[in-house]
């Protein structure tokens, strides 16, 4: 299928002398890259006769973008740059925010990556952006050409609406969403797969000494009451004073770090740590909020199935990830996967290259915490009160829940 310079206009909705490079180059990605190619001399020719000739280096690199497309050497990267040098095409990312693709923008998206384009279009008729210095990468100009986007992107439009602004928040309230519907799912599960193990007693001693250290550790500076307060969101003299509320918020602080933003501990400063210290916490931190409900779900699995004694170092819980099937029933039992199967808890984990010694990294701050609480040994097994209060603190993560422990 040949295109011609009437069906570019068609599908760009203008007249041929305003066409602008941008409306040629999409049209040329609607067809084959062979067909594009040999549509290019025509689509020329109908431009220049209609008095819009664009440049010489635009029709070059086209002919270059579509010969590299035609011998599958092109990359989404080259095709992405080669529409953002014909400088009207926003860059995929600006600042914080990055678009979609156009089949998948939202209402608020699409309106804004219009305004922007016709805002470019405005800046390269008045001369403001050179497509030719951007098609040669020229530096200055594509500096030039993001800070001209970034501009308007955190100005307010007349209507007061800051784009940058709409936009990070409509994508903070679908990730939200999203978030919360996982919750609600691995919820589901994990209630399914405690109905299934049974009763699992509180040691009512094991707990009451483990909480009393706890107290201890929160109320001095240093590891690792510093971690223990930033997952948990408490300083010492908010802690609860009933043991199991205690131990179940800091556990489910371990799943979900609460953070404490104006703790500080004697002999600290102002940001709250030690020489290094804060580093550390912050790494802990950022490696437990890097793992995922299928991971812990996973994980959760194999130790309330297992039982007090089963293992749980980081390199084991990093295994249970690597082998867990939701659709197959617990981890390394071969049968129906009982009501969980209802649950497309697959779904949960996108990544088909798992990287074990990464995951076995994630839960390193994991199983030190975990230690700390009394919930597995000094060999990395789970005790008695990690098999009681474990599966209640993800449940109590994933609930969005402060009732009262089970």
């Amino acid at each position: 299928m040949n295109l011609d310079a009437d069906r570019v206009a068609e599908l760009a909705a203008r007249p041929l002398n305003e066409l602008t490079r941008r409306d040629v180059a999409l049209a040329l990605l609607t067809v084959p890259s062979a067909d594009a190619l040999a549509s290019l001399p025509g689509i020329r020719r109908g431009l220049l006769a209609a008095g819009n000739p664009l440049s010489a280096v635009f029709w070059s690199s086209a002919e270059a973008v579509l010969h590299k497309i035609d011998d599958s050497a092109a990359t989404v990267g080259d095709v992405r740059t080669w529409l953002e040098a014909t400088g009207t095409e926003p860059n995929g990312i600006i600042g914080l925010h990055v678009w979609d693709e156009q089949s998948e923008r939202s209402q608020l998206a699409a309106e804004m990556h219009t305004r922007l384009v016709s805002h470019l279009e405005e800046r390269l008729a008045e001369g403001e952006t050179d497509p030719d210095l951007l098609a040669a990468a020229d530096p200055a100009a594509c500096r030039a050409y993001i800070a001209l986007q970034e501009r308007w992107m955190t100005s307010a439009l007349p209507d007061g609406r800051v784009p940058m602004d709409v936009l990070l928040d409509e994508k903070d309230e679908e990730f939200l969403a999203e978030w919360d519907a996982a919750d609600a799912e691995a919820l589901a599960a994990i209630q399914d797969l405690l109905d299934r193990v049974g009763d699992r007693p509180r040691p009512a001693g094991d707990l009451q000494a483990a909480s009393a250290r706890l107290r201890e550790y929160v109320a001095r500076p240093g590891w690792p009451g510093r971690l223990l307060v930033e997952c948990g969101g408490m300083r010492a003299d908010e802690l609860p004073a009933d043991d199991a509320e205690l131990w179940l918020r800091l556990a489910a602080g371990v799943v979900s770090p609460q953070g404490s933003d104006d703790w500080a501990g004697p002999g600290e400063g102002p940001s709250g740590g030690l020489d290094g210290e804060l580093d550390e916490t912050d790494s802990a931190v950022a490696a437990i909020c890097a793992i995922e409900h299928f991971d812990w779900l996973a994980v959760i699995t194999a130790l309330a199935v297992g039982g007090p004694g089963t293992s749980a170092s980081a390199a084991d819980l990093a295994e249970y990830v690597r082998d867990y099937d939701p659709d197959e029933g617990e981890p390394g039992e071969d049968g129906d996967a009982g009501d969980g199967g209802d649950y497309d808890l697959g779904d949960l984990d996108e990544d088909e290259d798992f990287d074990e010694l990464t995951m076995e990294g994630l839960f390193l701050p994991v199983t030190s915490l975990w230690q700390v609480l009394g919930a597995i040994d000094d060999e990395d097994c789970l005790t008695p009160l990690g098999w009681w209060g474990l599966p209640e603190a993800m449940r109590r993560v994933w609930a969005h829940s402060g009732d009262a422990p089970g």
